[in-house]
Formats: structure tokens, sequence, C-alpha cells
């Protein structure tokens, strides 16, 4: 678990953005299950959708990536990302099986990380299709929010893409994480071959 703070770089830009997303998370659901305010709870969202985007930008421009952003910012985005589907789930109950499967996700995706980190000592960024499961996400549970009349066909279908969004990341994830493996097993084996032992 330390190793998440080996290279020193906590109090970034990034990793400042990422606790905020996480601190807005508990608000987010004050707006929408207690207060039952739908701009109010679509700002939120969107302002975490927004810091997301931000925070990695900031990252890879000037060179502010971090192992502490590394598992902080998928951290947030999935805090972020159950806590507005449970909160729809209420209005499409189709989102309970979505729910379901980013639970599982999120359960695997914590597993396999852990054991990357063992194998490998590095921790693991995020993907391409991680980042647009996020993007879908982010996008559909606006648009819930935003067109609350949309026709029953319209949500299924967001909802439908997004679960399989979500299984999809899990599947490519899973190689992903298996190919680190792999690559960790092979290094001490080219380490002697190189050194003749």
């Amino acid at each position: 678990m330390f190793k998440l703070f080996r290279d020193g770089k906590i109090w970034t830009i990034p990793n400042v953005l990422s606790f905020f997303r996480l601190l807005l998370v508990p608000f987010i659901i004050w707006a929408y299950v207690g207060l039952h305010n739908n701009p109010l709870t679509i700002t939120l969202l969107a302002v975490s959708a927004l810091t997301d985007i931000l925070d990695g930008q900031i990252a890879r421009r000037f060179n502010m990536v971090s192992d502490l952003g590394k598992a902080l910012d998928p951290v947030a985005d999935k805090l972020t990302q159950v806590c507005i589907v449970l909160c729809l789930a209420f209005t499409y109950p189709l989102l309970w099986v979505l729910l379901g499967l980013c639970v599982l996700r999120e359960t695997c995706m914590g597993i396999l990380g852990y054991i990357t980190i063992k194998k490998t000592n590095k921790v693991p960024g995020a993907r391409w299709y991680g980042k647009v499961s996020t993007v879908v996400l982010y996008a559909s549970a606006l648009a819930m929010l935003i067109f609350k009349d949309m026709p029953t066909w319209v949500s299924t279908l967001l909802i439908v893409l997004c679960i399989a969004c979500v299984f999809l990341t899990l599947i490519l994830y899973t190689r992903y994480h298996m190919h680190c493996w792999a690559q960790a097993a092979q290094q001490p084996t080219e380490q002697a071959a190189n050194t003749g032992t």
C-alpha cells in the first residue's frame, strides 16, 4: 500500500481534484435524494465530470502523474458512478442490473489491481476503454436527469449501452492485468538470460 506514496507526489493539482470529486459524492446524493433538486444534482455531476477531465489533462501535461493519482482517480470515478446509478435506479429499475454489474466489476478490479501491484511493483493506470465507459455513464446519467420525461425505449437503450460498456471494460481490464502478470513473470527469466545464469 505504501507504494502509492513512493514518488512523493501527493498534494498535486490532479490529486486535489480527485479528492474534491470524492467530497462531491455525498453532496450529489443529498441534492438528489434529500432536496429532490434536479438542477443542483445536474450541476454537481457536471462539475464532477469536468474535474475528472481536467485532472487527467493536467497530470499528463505538467508531469504530475503519480501512483496515488492512478489509484485515486478511478476510485473517485467509480464512487460517483455508483452513487448516481443508485439514485436513478429508483426511477429506472433496469439500473439495478447496471448497479450490480458495477459492484461486480469494481470488486474484480480491486482484486486484480492488488495482485498486479504485488506482482509488478507498479500501480496500474487507467486504460482508454475505462475512460470511454466513464464518459458513457456520465453522459447517460446526465441525459436521464435532464430529460426526465424521455421515452422508455430511449432510457432503456442508454442503460443497455452502459451495461455493455461496463461488461466490456471488465473483460478488457482482466486481459490487461493478466498481460501485466505475464510480463512480470518473464522479467526474471530475461534478466537471468542477460547475466548468463
